[in-house]
């Protein structure tokens, strides 16, 4: 079995909006929360910041650890940057906390696992194609 740790965030703004990056690498486009995958020896906090500042184009301030959440996908269900199959079920770890920007300003990843990143009202989010770890983290948040 493969083991994914990762670290998200929800960052919302003095409009109540929440901020959202679009996830480009699965069966099917979709909105996510920002963050990603540790590196080796990467403190989640520290991870959380860098995958922002790469997938948001902004700075910001880690605030508190609202849940982690843990999932195994079997391997006929994983999806490759091939689009093939693997070999072993995936048991994902997503550490989420609450985060605030800092600094920055809007701008698009090039070359990752994302291609944009935008500000959606709790309205608009509803009727948004995502994934199942948008609606967890905002209920870990309790704003769902």
């Amino acid at each position: 079995m493969d083991m994914r740790v990762a670290a998200y965030a929800v960052v919302t703004d003095d409009d109540d909006r929440i901020l959202l990056a679009r996830w480009i690498e699965g069966r099917r486009v979709a909105w996510t929360m920002p963050g990603g995958g540790l590196e080796p020896g990467e403190d989640p906090e520290d991870a959380v910041r860098r995958e922002l500042r790469e997938e948001t184009g902004y700075t910001v301030k880690v605030g508190e650890l609202l849940g982690i959440h843990s999932r195994v996908i079997p391997a006929t269900q994983r999806v490759s940057r091939l689009g093939k199959s693997a070999d072993a079920p995936l048991h994902t770890l997503r550490i989420v906390y609450r985060a605030r920007v800092t600094g920055g300003k809007l701008r698009f990843e090039t070359g990752g696992s994302t291609d944009m990143a935008e500000w959606f009202s709790l309205p608009a989010v509803a009727e948004l194609q995502r994934v199942k770890l948008v609606d967890i983290a905002l209920r870990m948040a309790k704003i769902l």
